[in-house]
């Protein structure tokens, strides 16, 4: 078997990672930029909704039937 080598990390780029992602955070944080529309996603649930009640009728009118 070959044998493993340790990769050795540098201290400076360790460092500089944080301050980076801190900037990042800062900049992006506002929740004026984020704004979804749902408006495809409640139509989609109401419709599952309307289709699970539908086949819940079905089946007690059935049990009933059968």
């Amino acid at each position: 078997m070959a044998s493993k080598t340790k990769r050795k990390v540098s201290t400076s780029a360790a460092t500089a990672a944080p301050q980076a992602n801190a900037a990042l955070s800062r900049r992006f944080s506002t929740s004026a930029d984020f704004n979804p529309d749902y408006t495809q996603v409640k139509a989609g649930l109401k419709r599952i909704a309307i289709l699970a009640g539908s086949f819940l009728v079905i089946l007690i009118v059935l049990s009933f039937v059968l």
